[in-house]
């Protein structure tokens, strides 16, 4: 496997090549749109102030500079995603240095109401999240903060390992989904999926033909008019009584479309993501699932995407344009187009959830993947059936590098050593040795590798203290705060997945003696109950601990 900052250097210099290019191609094509302009000035003056040229050579010129704008949107646009090819690679780069923190969307809106996000540092600046999150859409960001936040079952865990194996090395295909759209932005999925849950409009088989027919009827009425046949005060007054006909029905038919918001380019990014993944060649078993559900009634979803993309564009287009808003308006144009929307929503809404959580499951692979390719020493972990387990050798901090990171054995065993106090000063690596604890427990049940040499482990679920604050609101100290986390982990260890627990500085606002009963009683009922975990403690009292309650430590 090439070497990530090689690979990454090579193809930064490459991308920053094209910027090059297209940023001289841009320069060009703009004094060019200046010259048309200012040549097509020159011919109107010629053509019918002066008379010395035809007013065909007017028409050229208008053409001709026609054809530059839409030349020159094309090089904008491969301008734009020239530049995100350029950052993606800066970003690898800053990764790979340990200079990523702060530079990507960290996923706070996550942090509510969870056990632990906070201790482990899951969500928010510099956290696990901002490290793996290269989504590009809103579902694929809730599908990896779901991950992480939840492990899965061990059939899962091995089902997503493979998955994101394979993915591995697919450089192309990540580099394909994050240039369709700008770092800091993520298609609104979640719109979409609540509109597609809304039930459609019913709409009686005769008000299609009803609308097809005033827009015929209106169109022939236009042409006679223009050709002097009826006069136009005729046409306008039809257009006014149609408008009274289909009133009822373009009220209901503007709120249907109008649900939908401004999505165009959300549904744009989306039906592009979606056609990378249908062509993209897969091999694990997870991935041709997730592939084939892309494909309703022989209709690929990024078609059908495309094609409510197209109708939504063609609506704005039809309603926002000044030039050509009152022929559309007339025509009925965005009320059609809103008929062909509701009944778009008819056929394909009820797919668009489960389409959605297929993008979102394949954007979570592909995080997971790139934290894989960055980091080929990290192994996958091993799984055993049975536990509680977890033995690690060399374990280290996902989040630091490793200049700065220490790597620790820690074996924790039900049928061994249940308990390990941690004692030692301020700054002594306390705290991080327990953040690495739960963070690779995370990284492992989500079914990514994990930061050892090697791992080994049963499925567990986590409880920590390493993060507590007061509440004011809540009128809770911070002490008062602690044991009601403490509940909550006691609680938990009764539960039916077995418990690796990691209590920080446990009960550190009491006194030494308070302290060591108040200890001792609680990890007795943790280990009591068959947990695993690491306490640590400035007490040197407390380290006497697991011989107290009679267990290995």
């Amino acid at each position: 496997m090439t070497d990530p900052r090689v690979e990454y250097e090579q193809r930064l210099r490459r991308w920053r090549d094209r910027v090059a290019a297209y940023d001289r191609r841009h320069l060009i094509v703009s004094n060019a749109r200046l010259a048309a302009a200012a040549t097509i000035a020159l011919l109107l003056w010629l053509a019918f102030f002066r008379a010395t040229v035809s007013p065909w050579w007017v028409v050229a010129g208008v053409a001709g500079f026609v054809a530059l704008v839409v030349f020159h949107a094309r090089v904008l646009q491969r301008l734009e995603r020239s530049t995100r090819g350029v950052r993606l690679y800066e970003r690898g780069l800053e990764r790979l240095s340990g200079r990523w923190a702060g530079g990507g969307r960290g996923g706070e809106s996550f942090v509510e109401g969870h056990p632990y996000a906070r201790d482990l540092d899951l969500f928010g600046r510099g956290s696990l999240f901002e490290l793996l999150n290269t989504a590009r859409t809103e579902a694929g960001e809730a599908t990896l903060a779901d991950w992480l936040r939840a492990g899965a079952d061990l059939a899962e865990v091995i089902a997503r390992q493979q998955a994101v194996d394979e993915l591995r090395t697919g450089l192309d295909f990540r580099e394909d989904v994050a240039i369709l759209t700008d770092e800091g932005d993520v298609s609104r999925t979640g719109a979409i999926a609540t509109w597609s849950a809304l039930e459609p409009l019913a709409v009686p088989s005769h008000v299609p033909v009803l609308f097809a027919a005033c827009t015929i009827v209106t169109l022939v009425m236009g042409v006679l008019a223009s050709y002097g046949v009826i006069p136009w005060s005729f046409v306008l007054g039809l257009v006014f009584i149609e408008a009274a006909v289909v009133h009822r029905w373009r009220q209901a038919l503007r709120i249907v479309a109008e649900r939908i918001g401004q999505p165009a380019v959300d549904l744009t990014v989306l039906g592009e993501l979606m056609v990378r993944i249908e062509t993209e060649s897969v091999a694990a078993p997870r991935l041709k699932v997730l592939q084939a559900a892309l494909t309703t009634e022989g209709v690929t979803a990024s078609r059908a995407i495309a094609r409510l993309t197209q109708l939504v564009s063609w609506r704005e287009s039809s309603m926002h344009n000044l030039l050509f808003m009152p022929i559309t308006t007339a025509l009925l144009v965005p009320d059609q187009l809103a008929i062909a929307i509701n009944r778009w929503h008819r056929t394909y809404g009820p797919h668009v959830v489960e389409w959605l959580r297929v993008v979102g499951e394949l954007e979570a692979f592909s995080a997971l993947a790139m934290y894989a390719y960055e980091n080929p020493r990290d192994p996958f972990p091993v799984f055993v059936p049975n536990g509680p387990l977890f033995r690690a050798e060399a374990l280290g901090h996902p989040l630091l590098t490793d200049a700065v990171s220490v790597r620790n054995d820690v074996c924790l065993d039900g049928g061994g050593v249940q308990v390990i106090v941690i004692s030692g000063s301020n700054m002594s690596g306390k705290s991080t040795l327990l953040r690495s604890v739960g963070v690779n427990v995370v990284l492992a049940l989500a079914g990514a590798p994990v930061r050892a040499a090697r791992l080994s482990l049963s499925r567990l679920v986590l409880g920590a203290t390493l993060r507590i604050d007061d509440s004011l609101q809540a009128g809770h100290s911070r002490f008062f705060a602690e044991i009601l986390r403490i509940r909550d982990i006691v609680d938990a260890a009764r539960g039916p997945v077995p418990l690796l627990f990691l209590l920080d500085e446990i009960l550190h606002g009491t006194n030494s003696y308070d302290r060591r009963i108040g200890a001792e009683a609680i990890v007795r009922a943790l280990v009591g109950a068959g947990a695993i975990g690491l306490v640590t403690t400035h007490d040197l009292a407390l380290t006497e601990l697991p011989a107290r309650l009679g267990v290995a430590g």
